[in-house]
């Protein structure tokens, strides 16, 4: 059988193993060392906007330590994007909080601002103003931010930006995770760049960033003994992986090349196939790094998308269905959600495709053949 061609697999670019051997060589096996000071400063510098970032054991704890800092805690309720992955949504239980389901808008799949605004005007009607809002850059399109931070800023509520796929990516040419009162950033295997495990706060000030590392080391005072005064998290990014990503920084412009040259790929390969779409940027305000490229398989197709993935499946290629909504998994199915059903129609229709940057020529010739022999 032919190899596997998977979904987004880690792509080293050379230098990983020179980062790690120097924090072997110096004996820094800790949460804290030299790579995880350069890792920061290498994303600030990249980001820009005169952020501050702290590097983490993975994107989930960044929502966490949000949530903390921004005194969200029991019974309060925070705003959530529907369409994304749980982590998004799990830290909202994590403090004792409640989650508010909002659905996405058809052209970005992100988080609907007119839903949003619906759903503040509701849950203020009903006593309760929403603590914070949980946006998300799906896939690495970004979010209507604008009219997001609007509508936030109207009602004075903070927002936490889920860049964790949207790592280069940008906005009228202002970089995903550099928007919210907090943003968090993923270094999963899986994703753009990877640290194997591992994730970022970005931060508007130093105190910020101060107090994400102070919650994310146990929370421990000043004091020549273990003093705490407050609840704390074992959540701070080892050195040795914080050397993977220094390594992978020196290449992520060149991933983010690579995967938009996927999307590309994508694009004309569908191009007149009836019944099939490849998800593109809206307008020239949007630069994707295309994380993942993606379908929507409508009922003029000549399969349904389920048949497309498992017939995939069967030529060793690992396709997914996109994510679904929140608001249907039987861990949230209590909760409210505002929306139209949009994104449910996205989970039923679409699949996300092979994007890997470490694609090769073989794997788009197979990828090619094999969509061709289904349609």
């Amino acid at each position: 059988m032919n190899s596997k061609i998977w979904l987004s697999s880690p792509h080293m670019g050379g230098n990983e193993e020179k980062y790690v051997k120097e924090a072997f060589d110096t004996n820094w096996i800790a949460p804290l060392g030299p790579n995880v000071s350069g890792f920061e400063k290498d994303l600030e510098q990249y980001l820009e906007e005169d952020v501050h970032v702290a590097c983490l054991s993975s994107g989930t704890a960044a929502i966490h330590l949000a949530l903390v800092q921004l005194g969200v805690g029991y019974n309060d309720e925070v705003l959530c994007q529907t369409f994304t992955f749980c982590g998004s949504a799990n830290p909202i239980k994590y403090v004792g909080a409640i989650p508010v389901f909002i659905d996405s808008e058809q052209e970005t799949w992100n988080m609907c601002p007119n839903h949003l605004e619906n759903a503040i005007k509701d849950r203020i009607a009903k006593g309760k103003t929403p603590k914070a809002i949980i946006v998300v850059h799906l896939y690495g399109m970004s979010a209507k931010i604008d009219a997001i931070l609007k509508i936030a800023n109207q009602y004075n509520i903070p927002v936490i930006e889920d860049a964790a796929e949207a790592l280069g990516s940008t906005y009228k040419g202002q970089k995903c995770g550099t928007f919210g009162d907090f943003s968090i950033l993923s270094f999963n295997g899986n994703k753009i760049i990877t640290t194997s495990g591992g994730g970022a706060m970005v931060c508007n000030s130093k105190e910020d960033k101060d107090k994400t590392i102070f919650y994310a080391t146990q929370a421990r005072d000043q004091a020549p003994h273990y003093e705490h005064t407050s609840i704390g998290y074992n959540y701070r990014m080892s050195n040795i992986s914080a050397g993977i990503g220094r390594g992978q920084m020196e290449v992520l412009d060149k991933h983010i090349n690579l995967r938009r040259s996927v999307n590309t790929f994508y694009t004309s390969l569908f191009k007149d196939v009836k019944g099939i779409t490849v998800m593109q940027e809206p307008s020239n305000d949007y630069h994707s790094n295309f994380w993942l490229s993606c379908i929507l398989i409508d009922d003029t197709a000549s399969v349904t998308a389920e048949e497309f993935r498992l017939a995939m499946d069967k030529e060793n290629i690992e396709t997914r269905p996109l994510w679904k909504p929140m608001h249907l998994q039987p861990i949230f199915k209590d909760n409210p959600f505002y929306g139209d059903g949009f994104s449910e129609a996205l989970f039923k229709t679409g699949l996300c495709l092979p994007s890997g940057s470490n694609l090769v020529k073989d794997d788009f010739d197979r990828i090619t053949q094999a969509v061709k022999s289904i349609i």
